[in-house]
């Protein structure tokens, strides 16, 4: 497949070319003081000129983003939050989650009881990983408040200067060290039980959770008016309050900094930063050089916007996240309750030969509901009394447009016509949303959420599934022109040329940033050339191609580990993490993610009736699908490579990422459907549906000659050599039309 390798190398050159022009270092800002003041579960609506006036005159001069709090569980936990700044990567105590320990009087500073416990045998889980690289460079660490001092301890667990309220630090503390924290608890405090946070959405009432906010503001303005007037301040609210995640505060007091957003290369959002990303940005306001250990990036200013409109956006963030969140969960049971219905309704309409033309109208439906989630985004459903309706209602309309145009339209005489259309603007719009930052892919119900915290841009793994079936199955459309024409080989560069694009895309760091969808989708690639090419698939060449698979996604993620650190994704610092040894947490958590989905009510129904109705079809045609499914195989065989590639990449990316089954499902809840539309477009003859005999075959029609197909009758359907295809005098191939 020289094609496939080809679009490989080069993609590979043009990223080592990439990655040497951002190599040379970047200038480091001058060395400087920075404080980071930590308000556990401060949300944005808490934020206002008279309920928080601190907080306000704060905001105004400050760039102002939202934080997403997550480390390891669904919702953070004080203990959790500081300890992820302390390791400078996701992390967990592993236990009663709450707020962190008192620290231990020594000396002057402080130590963190049970220190050796959050670090791990020989450091493997990071903590201290900021308090270290401050100490290693020289500087000294300061700390007001538990979390504070959890946040700046170093390998041993201290801090050298520590006071456990603001008033109990000295003049001479506030301007001693470099580094300053400071835990501001008053908000959290309330929403403990026991200890532990509770798992209550909303304990407090509002006027309680107006006092706990008030107390907070006052204690951040004794802080502000402590600190010397040149430190950079972040603020950052570390934490959930609850069992429900949110976004939460992140402001910035830097020089240029009113007046903007703040953002981060973590997540290449302009408004949206990671826990992580404040280990980094300490540390390079501080002067000192960011460990490898650490992922995170440091935050930057992003896009000018007025604070009125930056509190907009932050707002609308947390409401968009919230609303598909919530959502999610019933879309999707709405989503599988359709799949299996629409199965059996096929089952039971397609065995008595009835209402062929509606079950084709179904299918091109169901197929279509995917990419309307992500068309969704374009409107400002957000903005509206209902959001949850009005989001809901706006996917259902796109659908409804969609098939009208899939059906409705001149491609509709042609088998794949209506598949086509579904197909191409599923492949379109995945791969400008790509190239255009992912701007539908955030807060889509089939997309990821910053509020979930589990993906901040590029493909995720739902939409990974769609791309590789609508790219296969497009493509094995032009093979099968190509194919008929005489130009097998061709045919095949084809399906390598357009997959291996997309390919490429979907693993390029900073436009897809995919590393399982890459070792997925490049065995999908080849078996579907290699049936195109009439070659054959074993279980060897396919545990190869996934191999190969994985060996390019490295490459990738290498070359993007040789940019500067501000610059990577995920895909290099993972590199790094498998240089350092800190790699298998990362996969272990991504393993249990993936087993846990095998049981997933809403996503084992569409695979278990898809893929049993899709396998019945092919052993009991004449039962099941009445012959359409084998029929449509028969006819072009190049929709069965197209299928049978795409089942290839479902299932390998079902075992390589953590949506799991989700993978599968998406594979399945979009071929299969079309697959079944194109069976009954192929018996479709000027305008109405050829009768079905009774094993399940079509019936002679004026397509298939007046011998009914019998073989070595004119219009037989058969698969021809792939190196010669049989024509007829007018040069197409015999039988009926190929895909299009």
């Amino acid at each position: 497949m020289p094609a496939l390798l080809a679009v490989i190398v080069l993609g590979v050159c043009l990223l080592a070319t990439a990655a040497h022009a951002a190599g040379s270092p970047q200038g480091a800002p001058a060395p400087g003081r920075v404080a980071l003041i930590g308000v556990p579960g401060l949300h944005w609506n808490d934020i206002g000129p008279r309920r928080t006036p601190n907080l306000w005159r704060l905001a105004q001069g400050s760039a102002i983003g939202t934080l997403s709090p997550r480390a390891v569980a669904t919702a953070t936990c004080p203990y959790d939050g500081w300890l992820t700044v302390s390791a400078g990567i996701r992390t967990s105590t592993g236990g009663r989650c709450g707020v962190p320990p008192v620290p231990e009087p020594a000396g002057g500073g402080a130590v963190v009881p049970g220190f050796d416990r959050l670090r791990g045998d020989g450091g493997r889980y990071s903590a201290g990983a900021l308090g270290a690289a401050a100490r290693a460079a020289g500087h000294c660490t300061a700390a007001v408040g538990p979390g504070a001092a959890l946040a700046l301890a170093d390998a041993d667990g201290r801090v050298d200067v520590y006071a456990a309220t603001p008033d109990a630090l000295p003049d001479a503390g506030w301007s001693r060290c470099p580094l300053l924290a400071v835990d501001v608890d008053d908000l959290i405090r309330p929403y403990l039980r026991d200890g532990v946070l509770t798992k209550e959405p909303d304990l407090l009432s509002p006027a309680e959770r107006a006092a706990a906010v008030a107390a907070a503001d006052a204690k951040v303005g004794a802080v502000l008016e402590r600190l010397p007037a040149d430190t950079a301040v972040l603020l950052a609210g570390l934490s959930d309050h609850g069992g429900v995640p949110h976004l939460r505060v992140a402001m910035w007091r830097t020089p240029g900094g009113t007046g903007r957003l703040v953002g981060t290369a973590s997540t290449h959002r302009d408004h949206i930063v990671l826990l992580p990303d404040i280990t980094a940005t300490m540390l390079v306001q501080a002067g000192v050089e960011v460990p490898a250990v650490v992922i995170g990036a440091p935050w930057r200013l992003t896009a000018a916007a007025p604070l009125e409109e930056a509190l907009d956006i932050v707002r609308r963030a947390d409401l968009r996240g919230q609303t598909v969140r919530n959502a999610t969960r019933f879309f999707f049971y709405g989503v599988a309750a359709l799949q299996v219905l629409f199965y059996v309704a096929a089952f039971v309409l397609l065995r008595r030969r009835r209402a062929l033309g509606g079950v084709r109208v179904a299918a091109v439906a169901l197929a279509s509901i995917p990419i309307a989630t992500s068309l969704a985004n374009l409107f400002p459903w957000d903005r509206t009394a209902a959001p949850t309706a009005t989001l809901i209602g706006c996917v259902a309309a796109i659908v409804v447009l969609l098939a009208v145009a899939a059906l409705a339209g001149p491609w509709r005489r042609h088998p794949f016509g209506p598949a086509a259309v579904v197909t191409g603007v599923t492949a379109a719009v995945l791969l400008g949303d790509m190239l255009t930052g992912t701007t539908l892919q955030i807060d889509g119900l089939m997309g990821y959420t910053a509020v979930v915290g589990g993906r901040y841009h590029g493909l995720g793994n739902v939409s990974f599934a769609l791309l590789a079936t609508s790219v296969l199955l497009l493509a094995a459309a032009g093979a099968e022109r190509l194919v008929t024409a005489g130009r097998p080989r061709a045919a095949v560069g084809f399906i390598a040329g357009c997959g291996g694009v997309a390919m490429l895309l979907d693993g390029w760091p900073g436009i897809g940033s995919d590393f399982g969808g890459v070792i997925a989708f490049l065995p999908g690639i080849a078996v579907t050339a290699l049936l195109v090419a009439g070659a054959r698939v074993s279980i060897v060449r396919l545990g190869g191609f996934c191999a190969a698979g994985g060996v390019l996604i490295m490459a990738i993620a290498f070359l993007d580990h040789l940019r500067p650190p501000a610059d990577q994704t995920h895909l290099g610092r993972f590199v790094g993490q498998v240089a350092d040894g800190t790699y298998l947490p990362v996969i272990a958590r991504k393993l249990d993610a993936m087993l846990q989905t095998m049981l997933n009510p809403n996503l084992m129904p569409i695979v278990v009736t898809a893929l049993g109705f899709l396998v019945f079809a092919v052993l009991r045609p004449g039962t099941v699908s009445a012959g359409l499914v084998p029929l449509a195989f028969e006819r072009s065989p190049m929709l069965k490579a197209g299928l049978v590639g795409s089942l290839v990449c479902g299932v390998v990316g079902t075992l390589v990422n953590d949506s799991g089954v989700a993978v599968l499902s998406m594979v399945l809840g979009l071929a299969v459907p079309l697959v079944l539309a194109t069976g009954i477009g192929m018996l479709r003859e000027n305008g109405r549906l050829a009768p079905i005999g009774p094993a399940g075959e079509a019936s002679p029609g004026p397509s298939d000659g007046p011998s009914g197909g019998r073989e070595g009758s004119p219009g037989t359907a058969h698969r021809a050599p792939c190196d010669k295809p049989a024509t007829d005098s007018s040069g197409r191939a015999e039988g009926l039309p190929g895909l299009i």
